[in-house]
């Protein structure tokens, strides 16, 4: 029985049905740009492995990082215990936090980020006696992860629809557009002058699973603005948006209006393995100092604060901030822009967008517009079978690579897309 067939019979694969399936594809190895295949193939992995890799794969300083790290120290409990690795990366990463960020809590994963941000928001107003503030206001349409409080604050649609039941109430805010501004702020004053809202949970100027959907700076700090004035937890959902991804470290740093809670992940170790961290500001941590017990927050995971892991992201902290990095960051957001003003006007795309080195475009198509829609089912392995790794979010294509990619490199996605356009 060979590799793959192997796969098939002792494997369940994320978001992928049992059925009707697409071919699982064999790597070997990465380097770089590039997944090599058990069959010779040498495809470009033009999203960044589902938005993880920052500096291309098996970067050699994040590997020679691990490889030092797990000879030393491989993991150790984070309670009662410390060591180097997360002490330096906390530090680091609150270097290029807002200002107001004060203390780093270690997780897994974006999920779980998110999880501790949400109950770390729920036991503030615990921990101060106001039990009447339960309620947490979202966007509709967002992700922040698949466990269960992350998947209550995000979009009630197919992929939730099995666990509804179980999913506590959300006050769900309409996407902001230019058109609906005054809709929206209304609903959101309304709701938070109730004295009834614990947080608002976002995602920064880019809804990710939601179509790469975009809204304005300027909006989401009257929101803050009015959430914080009303005593709102306003939570950042920057796991997809950190780290460089719109031009900047992070989302909120085009906001005037910081956030009081951010959650952290996928780019955080530059694509090489789980961690996840969530910051708050030192308000938030006061809920907590007390000499009774019953006020310690109590959440952990097994894998807390990973030295090898800490150790991936202290490297990867130390490529991103590199000049040469933030030049690329820069070049890349000036191609994806480029291009966005060449292809907006093609009678094929309904709308396209561009926020730094995020670059997505919607097809006109006559089902709806969403994940489930089934033009992904040819949009996949149109680009598949030209060794271009893009993988549709219903009719949205969008690009989101590694920093290190050429010129030359992005210019094939594009041709390619344009060759899309052409022929599907």
């Amino acid at each position: 029985m060979n590799w793959l067939d192997r796969d098939s019979e002792s494997i369940w694969h994320p978001f992928t049905q049992l059925v009707n399936g697409f071919e699982h594809i064999m790597v070997e190895r990465a380097e770089g740009m590039y997944l090599h295949t058990s069959d010779g193939r040498k495809i470009m992995d033009a999203i960044s492995s589902w938005w993880v890799n920052l500096h291309g794969h098996s970067h050699p300083k994040i590997a020679e990082a691990v490889a030092k790290q797990a000879q030393n120290l491989e993991h150790v409990i984070f309670a009662g215990f410390t060591h180097r690795p997360a002490i330096e990366l906390a530090e680091k990463l609150l270097s290029i936090l807002p200002d107001n960020q004060s203390k780093i809590f270690y997780s897994d994963n974006g999920s779980t980020a998110n999880e501790v941000a949400l109950k770390m928001a729920f036991q503030y107003w615990y921990n101060k006696g106001y039990e009447k503030r339960k309620k947490v206001i979202a966007f509709d349409g967002a992700y922040h992860g698949d466990t269960f409080g992350a998947m209550a604050v995000g979009d009630r649609g197919p992929f939730s629809a099995p666990f509804s039941p179980f999913l506590f109430d959300v006050e769900f805010l309409s996407i902001p557009t230019e058109e609906n501004e005054d809709e929206v702020l209304q609903q959101f004053y309304q709701l938070v002058e109730s004295g009834q809202v614990a947080a608002f949970i976002f995602e920064p100027l880019v809804l990710g699973s939601a179509g790469m959907k975009m809204y304005s700076a300027e909006m989401l700090d009257k929101l803050i603005k009015i959430g914080q004035d009303n005593d709102v937890i306003c939570i950042a959902d920057e796991v997809f948006t950190g780290f460089g991804r719109t031009g900047k470290h992070f989302a909120a740093d085009y906001l005037e209006n910081k956030p009081d809670i951010f959650c952290l992940s996928k780019g955080l170790t530059g694509g090489t393995m789980a961690l996840g961290v969530t910051s708050c500001t030192a308000e938030i941590m006061e809920a907590y100092k007390s000499t009774d017990i019953m006020k310690t927050f109590f959440h952990g995971h097994s894998f807390t604060a990973n030295p090898i892991a800490c150790a991936a992201s202290i490297a990867s902290f130390d490529l991103l901030l590199e000049e040469s990095t933030q030049a690329q960051i820069s070049k890349i957001g000036q191609w994806q822009n480029h291009f966005n003003e060449k292809i907006s006007q093609h009678p094929k795309v309904l709308k396209s967008r561009v926020l730094g080195t995020i670059f997505a475009l919607e097809l006109k198509t006559n089902a709806d517009t969403s994940y489930v829609n089934e033009v992904r089912h040819k949009l996949y392995p149109f680009f598949l079978k030209r060794d271009i790794l893009l993988r549709p979010l219903g009719n949205v294509v969008y690009i989101l690579p590694p920093y290190i990619i050429k010129k030359e490199e992005i210019e094939k996605v594009y041709e390619a897309i344009e060759e899309m356009l052409e022929t599907l």
